[in-house]
C-alpha cells in the first residue's frame, strides 16, 4: 500500500466514523510544522446549534485555542496536515481504534484494533467545559487516574471529580493576584502531585505568564516519580524537592498551597507562606492533635462541659478552635480569611479550606486580631499552638491566661 494510500484510508476512516456516528475522538501529534508554539490538536463531536460539528482544540504552549468545523471542513483539514504538519495521528470510534505514524524513514503505518465500546454521548456547544479534561492531560495516565485513551478510569473518578473542583476553587483567586513577570506557587506536602500537576496544567495552558510551579515532598520515591512525568512532558516550569515543610527554605513566593498537611505541619506552612510574604495562602487542615491534646489536658469551661464531655464533639471543637486561631493569626499578619469545603465528605471528613489573600494592613486591625486571638486562647485555656508561638511569647500567653 503506498504512502499516500494510508494517509486517505485513515482519513476516510474519519470520514466514515463522522457520517455513523461512530467517532468518539481523534488528536493529531508529534508537530513538524511553522508554529513554534503550537503541541497537539484534539478533536470531537459536538452539537452547535443541533447541527454535527467537530470541536477542534488547538493546545498551544501557553494556551489553547478551540474552534468548531463542519465534517467537511475537517476532512479538508486533515487533508492539509496529513503528512506534512503532524507525524502522528489517532482516531477512536466505538468499532475500531486507528493509529497512522510517519517513522524516522519517512515510511507510513497504518495500525487498526478492533473495539467494542457503548455509543458514545456527544458533547452540546454550551456544555460546560470542566477545567481539566482526561483527553488533554496525558499525565493522568502516568499518575494512574485514566487509561492511554485518555478516559479516566472507574477507580480515578472520585480523584478526577476532586481535581478539577480544586482547579473551580482556585482560579478566580489566582486571577486576583498581582501581576508579576514570574507567577510562583509552592505546594507543601505535594504528595503524589495529583493536584501538583493539575494547577500547572491549567495556569500554563490559561495564565498569560511565566509560571514555576515546585511541589515539596519529604518522600524522596514520589519526588523522583513526579519529576520523571514532568520531564516527560516537558514540563519546565515543574519541579518536585524533597524536604518536609518545616525545613523547606521559601522565600519570595506568590502563592502558597498546603492540601491536608498532617497536624502541626500545616502550621508550618502557613508560617512559611506569610514569611515569603505570599499573597495567597491556601491550606486544608489535617489531623488537628496539638489543641485536641492540650483540650484533655485542660479543665474543660464550665458553659461547654455537658457538650466537649463526648469524645466526638471534643474532636470537632478542637478541629474548629484549631483553624479559628489559624485564621486570626492569618488576620493579625495582614490577610482575609475565608473559610470554606475543600470537597464533599463522601471523598474525606477533612473538608475544610482555609483561603487568605494579602491586604493593606492597618494598626487598629492588628490590634483586635491580637485581643481576639488571646481571649480565645484564655476561654479554653490554650497555652501554646506551634503558628502562634512565632508570634506570641510564651510570657504574654501565660500573662493572658491569669
Amino acid at each position: 500500500m503506498a504512502v499516500v494510500d494510508k494517509t486517505q484510508v485513515f482519513i476516510e476512516s474519519f470520514r466514515t466514523h463522522m457520517a455513523n456516528s461512530t467517532f468518539i475522538k481523534g488528536s493529531l501529534g508529534n508537530y513538524q510544522g511553522k508554529d513554534p508554539s503550537l503541541k497537539n490538536i484534539y478533536l470531537q463531536p459536538v452539537m452547535v446549534k443541533n447541527e454535527p460539528y467537530i470541536g477542534v482544540t488547538f493546545r498551544h504552549r501557553t494556551n489553547d485555542i478551540i474552534k468548531n468545523y463542519s465534517p467537511e471542513a475537517i476532512l479538508d483539514l486533515l487533508n492539509e496536515w496529513l503528512p506534512n504538519q503532524f507525524h502522528v495521528a489517532n482516531l477512536f470510534s466505538t468499532e475500531t481504534d486507528y493509529q497512522w505514524e510517519t517513522l524516522k524513514n519517512k515510511k507510513v503505518v497504518l495500525r487498526q484494533q478492533q473495539v467494542e465500546r457503548t455509543s458514545h454521548k456527544v458533547s452540546h456547544d454550551r456544555q460546560k467545559q470542566r477545567r481539566i479534561e482526561a483527553a488533554h492531560a496525558p499525565y493522568l495516565y502516568d499518575l494512574g487516574i485514566s487509561n492511554r485513551e485518555g478516559m479516566v478510569l472507574k477507580e480515578g473518578q472520585d480523584k478526577f471529580k476532586q481535581i478539577n473542583h480544586y482547579i473551580e476553587l482556585l482560579s478566580p483567586l489566582l486571577k486576583e493576584l498581582p501581576q508579576t513577570p514570574t507567577l510562583r506557587i509552592a505546594d507543601m506536602g505535594s504528595g503524589k502531585g495529583y493536584l501538583t500537576f493539575a494547577l500547572y496544567d491549567h495556569l500554563h495552558h490559561h495564565f498569560q505568564r511565566n509560571i514555576e510551579v515546585i511541589g515539596v515532598e519529604y518522600r524522596q520515591d514520589l519526588v523522583d516519580k513526579c519529576n520523571t512525568i514532568a520531564h516527560k512532558h516537558n514540563y519546565s516550569g515543574l519541579q518536585f524537592v524533597a524536604s518536609g515543610i518545616a525545613e523547606y527554605p521559601a522565600q519570595d513566593l506568590d502563592v502558597l498551597i498546603a492540601l491536608h498537611a498532617c497536624d502541626t505541619a500545616t502550621d508550618d506552612a502557613i508560617y512559611r507562606g506569610i514569611q515569603a510574604g505570599a499573597q495567597l495562602i491556601v491550606t486544608a487542615p489535617c489531623c488537628h492533635k496539638e489543641i485536641r491534646r492540650a483540650l484533655e489536658r485542660q479543665p474543660l469551661p464550665t458553659s461547654l462541659s455537658s457538650m466537649l464531655r463526648y469524645g466526638i464533639f471534643r474532636e470537632r471543637q478542637a478541629e474548629m478552635l484549631t483553624d479559628s486561631l489559624r485564621a486570626l493569626v492569618l488576620e493579625y499578619c495582614g490577610y482575609r480569611v475565608g473559610i470554606g469545603e475543600f470537597i464533599s465528605t463522601a471523598h474525606t471528613p477533612k473538608n475544610m479550606l482555609i483561603t487568605a489573600q494579602k491586604i493593606k494592613q492597618t494598626p487598629e486591625r492588628q490590634a483586635e486580631k491580637r485581643t481576639q486571638l488571646l481571649e480565645l486562647m484564655t476561654f479554653f485555656g490554650i497555652q501554646s499552638q506551634q503558628l502562634i508561638a512565632h508570634y506570641f511569647d510564651s510570657d504574654l500567653i501565660a500573662q493572658s491566661l491569669t
